[in-house]
């Protein structure tokens, strides 16, 4: 069984769960209810002996299904602060690839304070970084977490500190995500056509997107130009700027499509990770 198969399986235990609320006999609900409570101790009971005994604990929440289930039992050998710290990395190339960064300020009971850096600081895409990919990697390391806070990034429509304070960004309580939702992700591919480099247009979910690939790092944009609003799939790529073959401006892939002659200007960036294995996914929505 696979990871989506799992999550799959869990989101069918609690479509289950809230049938069971809604038994009209209150002696059926209560049996229910008490029968899965028992479950539940019995084989919370039977993971923390299995974690008391296991050889290397930390290494188990590398699995997804295990972590949850270590969390929803309270037995998770990794503190919290420790799986933050786990998930940030794993998005640090996707924000270092934009020339910025995200720094951990702290995790105050169930909510996670962030400073973006760099590039990504008041970069119209922040916001949709912080809530596509961040919360994509915070949900798989860390589900317990309630509440996501970025300092330094105030994209129009989204809460704001008091006077005087910095910035922030509110992500929706991530909740125990053991449904797995990803919808807001959509799989790109391998893109071949990008492997000596160069860019390429397609169409993801219905929507265009322009892939570009600079020193082995892959970049996703909106393809019109803000200059002209002109397609930039016929533009020139070279070393990191991409030149409109409409009207000449240059934006620079790395700094989060920033205009090199106009720097109130940028493209609009499109969240990308791509895994291991090459495999690109980005976020269109």
């Amino acid at each position: 069984m696979d990871d989506l198969q799992a999550r799959e399986l869990v989101a069918r235990v609690d479509s289950l769960l809230e049938q069971v609320d809604g038994f009209a006999d209150p002696g059926a609900r209560e049996k229910t209810t008490e029968l899965v409570g028992v479950l539940l101790d019995l084989y919370g009971e039977g993971l923390a002996r299995l974690v008391a005994r296991a050889p290397d604990p930390d290494a188990l929440q590398d699995d997804e299904l295990v972590s949850h289930l270590l969390l929803l039992h309270g037995i998770h050998p990794v503190p919290l602060h420790t799986r933050v710290r786990t998930a940030l990395e794993e998005v640090r190339p996707y924000l270092d690839s934009h020339g910025g960064n995200v720094e951990l300020v702290g995790v105050d009971g169930g909510t996670v304070r962030l400073r973006m850096e760099g590039s990504c600081s008041g970069c119209p895409s922040s916001a949709v970084t912080l809530k596509l990919a961040i919360e994509d990697a915070i949900r798989k390391h860390a589900p317990d977490v309630g509440e996501i806070e970025a300092e330094d990034a105030a994209p129009e429509g989204l809460a704001m500190a008091p006077t005087g304070g910095p910035a922030l960004i509110e992500l929706t309580p991530l909740g125990p995500a053991v449904n797995g939702n990803s919808e807001t992700w959509t799989l790109a591919g391998s893109l071949p056509q990008l492997r000596a480099g160069g860019s390429v247009l397609k169409e993801i979910a219905g929507e265009p997107v322009l892939f570009l690939r600079v020193d082995g790092t892959c970049y996703a944009y909106r393809p019109n130009c803000p200059g002209c609003g002109g397609s930039l799939e016929d533009g020139k790529l070279r070393a990191a700027e991409l030149r409109c073959s409409g009207c000449g401006l240059v934006y620079s892939v790395r700094l989060a499509g920033r205009c090199v002659d106009s720097p109130d200007m940028s493209l609009v960036p499109v969240p990308l990770l791509e895994d291991e294995a090459g495999m690109v996914k980005v976020a269109v929505a």
